[in-house]
């Protein structure tokens, strides 16, 4: 019979388990270019796609749709918007930071053996939405969870996942026949990978820093921050452990895939 601390909740999952999401949470990574020529099984698939489709969403309106990239020539045609709208993106950035952005690999549209769209159609249920009668945004926050879903199953499956948002809308539309009235939401390269970074690409390359938790809490008033609360001080803990297992990990021999 499980036993649970004063400070366990009954419904809350045994410490194995917390520990699995925990782990899933904080090594999830934005891959781009470390995707294997390996198949990824029907079942593998079929399991991080239903976990997309039981994602939350407002007023149960389930507003996605996956599609399924598999044939070279689909994903050429994906490619080929990515690459007009990157050589755009690069003359938005000025000096070191355009300089910078050339050398970011930022897709692994080609490389990857699956990409997977995940759409919002805005009309599934109706004009009128429990929930979304006054946000009018809320379908499109539904589908961002099942991306968030899709990721971290796709993680705990060993699946590298890289979300593509360097599109013109009405060219990724046009790349994969979606309809002007279904949104596209998410362009995913899914496969598995050679190694995962120990921290996101982006900070290990001093784009930006991870930023400090508590500047970004704030109590019962916007702009209201309180160091001195107990919980901050927590996340501030919280924060330091992952942060410090992080750069632990950036020291450990690379193992022979990592080294290739």
């Amino acid at each position: 019979m499980q036993t649970v601390s004063l400070n366990e909740d009954i419904h809350a999952f045994t410490a194995e388990a917390r520990a699995a999401i925990y782990q899933t949470v904080f090594s999830r990574r934005d891959v781009r270019g470390q995707f294997l020529p390996k198949a990824v099984p029907d079942e593998v698939l079929s399991r991080i796609i239903t976990a997309a489709h039981y994602a939350p969403s407002v007023g149960f309106m389930q507003p996605w749709n996956f599609l399924v990239v598999q044939s070279q020539e689909t994903k050429r045609r994906v490619h080929a918007a990515f690459a007009e709208a990157h050589a755009e993106a690069a003359e938005m950035f000025e000096g070191e930071q355009r300089a910078t952005y050339k050398k970011l690999k930022l897709e692994g549209i080609l490389e990857s053996p699956v990409g997977i769209c995940i759409t919002c159609d805005r009309e599934r249920t109706g004009p009128v939405v429990v929930g979304r009668t006054h946000m009018k945004t809320m379908d499109l926050y539904s589908s961002v969870c099942a991306v968030q879903n899709l990721w971290l199953a796709a993680r705990a499956e060993g699946l590298g996942v890289g979300w593509v948002s360097i599109f013109n809308q009405a060219e990724l539309q046009s790349a994969l026949g979606i309809p002007k009235g279904i949104t596209p939401i998410a362009y995913l390269c899914v496969g598995y990978v050679s190694h995962f970074y120990a921290k996101p690409e982006l900070e290990a390359a001093g784009w930006l820093p991870r930023m400090p938790i508590e500047d970004l809490v704030y109590f019962d008033q916007w702009g209201q921050s309180d160091a001195q609360q107990p919980l901050v001080q927590q996340l501030m803990r919280d924060q330091a452990k992952v942060q410090a297992e992080a750069n632990s990990a950036l020291h450990q021999p690379a193992t022979s895939l990592q080294a290739a």
